[in-house]
């Protein structure tokens, strides 16, 4: 078995699973306010975090580009749209669940990257912009230590690449022996104590 498959897939499964429960709690009267992300209102944050972590996912794992129609899609002006975020969750998370998927690189358009890599990028996304939208709408982000640690190490091995894009702001001090999701989101410029906007 694909030791990628083996060893991340579990994490993006119970990323998912979070990410569709924070989506149902985000009220349509939230949508217009503002985020901690610059210059993005929580419409924004979420319309972007649908369309990476789930159609995104989904993509990657069958080697497509994103077409046009969905990147200009606004998610959150269609009835029922947390709903139906989960559902392209349980098909995305299912495009990966064959080891063979893993292998290989996904054509990024102007890039090549290892499918593991692309992967796990996306369950760090899943997190981080999960917390993102759950701490600007009153909600928590929970994960497993063993996810957050999980988490953790792509934000790290990341980051620089994240800054050089402006995917992260500078990193926040935190305790050296805070629990590792809150040093995960601290790491990429993100205030961990930040409960809501």
């Amino acid at each position: 078995m694909n030791d990628a498959y083996k060893n991340v897939y579990p994490h993006m499964v119970e990323c998912a699973a979070e990410a569709a429960r924070v989506a149902r709690g985000v009220t349509a009267e939230r949508l217009s306010e503002p985020s901690h992300c610059t210059d993005w209102d929580i419409r924004t944050l979420v319309n972007h975090w649908v369309l990476y972590t789930s159609h995104g996912l989904e993509h990657r794992a069958l080697r497509k580009q994103l077409p046009e129609e969905l990147t200009a899609r606004d998610f959150t002006a269609e009835p029922g749209w947390a709903a139906a975020y989960a559902e392209q969750l349980d098909r995305a998370v299912a495009a990966w669940d064959d080891p063979a998927v893993w292998d290989g690189e996904v054509d990024l358009g102007t890039a090549k990257m290892p499918a593991a890599d692309i992967a796990s990028m996306i369950v760090k996304e899943l997190a981080v912009h999960g917390w993102d939208v759950a701490a600007a709408t009153g909600q928590r982000f929970d994960v497993s230590d063993g996810t957050a640690r999980f988490v953790l190490d792509v934000v790290d091995t990341h980051a620089e690449l994240y800054r050089r894009y402006d995917g992260f702001a500078d990193p926040v001090d935190v305790s050296e022996d805070a629990p590792a999701f809150e040093r995960a989101l601290a790491h990429s410029g993100r205030d961990p104590r930040r409960a809501t906007v």
